[in-house]
């Protein structure tokens, strides 16, 4: 099985940055931490849910500080700083709009745990900014934000990794090296499960803004629309404007660690996607499936598969969240950091996880899938030594493993099978499915056709 070479897959964009014309807002000269003994400090922008844990963890890792709280939202400050001086003995500054912080000169990293349709413009600003970035998952609202981040990324020679934290998992790790070994021999297929019972978000009108949330920046890019209460905090995944889905809010993970396991370094040819909001019909603001089946076929016949279940229903062989890779000599399945593979007609067991003696419970839980700290102290490493190729998850695979999510989404919303060209990222001949890869964006708030 062929898998394409990365500097021929980012040929495209080299190209492109090679192309620069106009000056960037924020540009800076950058800098490097030459020392393990240089203080590198931190913005975690987006402090509500995902962002706590970035806070966390960064606050953890050795001559690492988080000197600045970003959020639009100003009632989170007190018990967000709050915790971390309790871990640290420190508070952090805040600040409302991410623009400042981009002027702070003493701010090295910027990590991103803001919504979907803001990850792509602030992790440019960053590059443009001088800064490294760690950015979420999915690493952009559509393909054409993804491509001008690697563009920005590789013109500003920054670091920047994405959060798909199995990358760092010792367990993952081991399973990929299996199957990369060809432990399974030509592995011609790769199914994921997403099982997530989420309840109904229900529905509410619009209303006044809170004190303290400042939400013309929190729509950023995206079109404006009035204040709704069910439409903000988290439930911007589930509306097209601001999110993707489930299966481009969780899907990153499942569809990067197939890609992983199959050694794929491309976009797919072939697209098919079916699914539909089930058991909740109008009681719900919710626009993006909760159901959805998604197919992609490579130009080598190789497929990958991921379902998304989003209300009651039964495990894939003991796993609700995880992998089945298919070869010519046998099968494995992938559940976090834990892994079996299995063949002949009898599924008899073959090399897996298992257990590891003499280890402690939390190198047990870091082998077995609790890779976070890793994920995050992998990234410091390379902010210091200016590596970007020893990244657990650099940029641009993030971008093909979100694209694998986009490419899904437009095929659902488009209701029939697309031919995609990975040289030119679009569809040939295909005006509505094009007009999904990009998007309109609210000035000033504008990712930009040259970074």
């Amino acid at each position: 099985m062929k898998s394409i070479d990365r500097r021929k897959f980012i040929k495209s964009a080299t190209a492109a940055t090679a192309a620069f014309a106009t000056a960037a807002p924020f540009v800076t000269s950058g800098w490097a931490k030459n020392s393990p003994n240089d203080r590198v400090n931190v913005c975690v922008a987006g402090i509500r849910s995902r962002g706590q844990a970035h806070i966390r963890s960064f606050a953890a890792l050795k001559n690492v500080q988080v000197t600045v709280l970003a959020d639009i939202d100003e009632r989170l400050f007190p018990k967000v700083n709050g915790s971390l001086e309790k871990q640290t003995g420190k508070k952090a500054r805040t600040e409302t709009d991410f623009r400042r912080v981009l002027e702070d000169k003493d701010v090295d990293v910027v990590s991103l745990a803001t919504p979907n349709h803001w990850h792509a413009l602030q992790s440019i600003w960053a590059c443009q900014a001088g800064k490294d970035v760690y950015v979420e998952k999915p690493v952009s609202h559509n393909i054409s934000e993804g491509r001008k981040i690697i563009e920005a990324a590789r013109k500003y020679n920054r670091i920047v990794q994405t959060g798909t934290q199995s990358r760092s998992s010792q367990g993952c790790r081991e399973a990929m090296k299996f199957l990369h070994e060809g432990g399974l021999g030509d592995i011609y297929m790769s199914r994921s499960c997403l099982i997530k019972a989420r309840d109904s978000y229900g529905k509410a009108p619009n209303s006044p803004v809170p004190a303290g949330v400042h939400y013309d920046l929190w729509l950023g890019p995206a079109p404006y629309r009035p204040f709704n209460e069910k439409k903000f905090h988290y439930n911007w995944h589930w509306l097209w404007d601001t999110g993707n889905g489930e299966t481009g809010n969780t899907g990153p993970h499942n569809f990067d660690r197939c890609r992983w396991g199959m050694q794929i370094y491309e976009h797919p040819r072939e697209i098919q996607s079916m699914g539909n909001i089930y058991v909740w019909g109008n009681d719900c603001v919710q626009e993006t499936p909760n159901h959805q089946i998604s197919v992609l076929k490579y130009d080598d016949g190789r497929i990958i598969q991921l379902e998304v279940r989003g209300w009651l229903s039964n495990s894939e062989e003991g796993i609700e969240q995880g992998e089945f890779f298919y070869g010519d000599k046998g099968w494995l399945k992938l559940d976090g950091g834990s892994w079996q593979s299995y063949f002949g007609r009898k599924n008899e067991p073959g090399p897996g996880s298992g257990k590891s003696e003499g280890l402690s419970s939390s190198e047990q839980s870091n082998r077995m899938g609790a890779p976070a700290a890793g994920h995050f102290q992998n990234f410091i490493d390379c902010v210091r030594s200016r590596n970007r190729h020893n990244l657990a998850a650099d940029i641009l695979e993030g971008h093909l493993s979100t694209a694998m999510c986009h490419l899904s989404n437009i095929a659902y919303r488009t209701g029939r099978t697309l031919v995609f060209d990975q040289e030119t990222e679009t569809f040939p001949g295909d005006a509505e499915a094009n007009t999904f890869l990009s998007r309109e964006y609210r000035v000033p708030f504008v990712v930009p056709e040259t970074v």
